[in-house]
């Protein structure tokens, strides 16, 4: 099995895994009381999850097609690990101030899957990865997009619905307005921060990477 195979398969089974963690994390949640389908799939968790899903089984398919990936699949890829990223980090410190808060928060192994350990694979893949491309910083403003889009959608959705996905966007649930825009801002900060982290590996000298500019066709060997 060469390097590339092993890479192609490793990702089959992440994705799958991501998959399990998807379906068994929706299937804990329905004996929740206040269960919604919309609002299962309103969390940032859920929809990095399934976009995380659909770029790593692209990743595995191009690697057993082809020798190097191609710039827009590594741009998807580092965006995707830094979703699912945040959302462990942010998902790390709700759980760590619930137990300072003297109330306990159920940590199923699902979420512990989707939260913690696919995560923390994907970043392997990635910082060992020797067939990424060389990302430019600019990659950085796409990178927040989708979470400044989610942001948006999910206070203006909240007051019109009643349920917000994670408390710190509920203004009656922390002292106002001013501390959800805090909050706000610290995940736009943590996005960005593990976006350029994500950007950097693939600029250090030591690191392999394709030695073409940013974005140029590449052609098969």
């Amino acid at each position: 099995m060469t390097t590339r195979t092993a890479f192609a398969v490793a990702r089959l089974g992440l994705a799958a895994a991501g998959l399990c963690g998807l379906i068994g994390y929706f299937y804990y949640t329905l004996g929740v009381a206040s269960f919604a389908m919309a609002n299962f799939f309103s969390y940032f968790t859920v929809q990095s999850a399934i976009a995380s899903v659909a770029v790593i089984l692209t990743a595995a398919i191009v690697a057993l097609r082809r020798p190097i990936d191609p710039a827009w699949l590594d741009m998807l890829r580092a965006m995707v690990t830094t979703y699912i990223l945040v959302s462990g980090v942010v998902y790390g410190i709700i759980v760590w101030q619930s137990s300072s808060a003297n109330y306990s928060i159920e940590v199923p192994w699902s979420s512990q899957l989707l939260h913690f350990i696919i995560p923390a694979c994907a970043l392997i893949d990635w910082m060992i990865d020797p067939f990424k491309a060389h990302l430019p910083w600019k990659y950085l403003g796409w990178a927040i997009v989708f979470p400044v889009f989610w942001l948006v959608f999910t206070l203006i959705r909240g007051p019109i619905v009643g349920w917000y996905p994670y408390f710190f966007l509920d203004a009656r649930q922390v002292s106002g307005p001013g501390e959800t825009v805090f909050y706000c801002l610290i995940i736009v900060a943590i996005i960005t921060g593990i976006a350029a982290l994500l950007t950097g590996i693939t600029r250090l000298k030591r690191m392999p990477k394709h030695l073409l500019p940013p974005w140029q066709p590449r052609s098969e060997p």
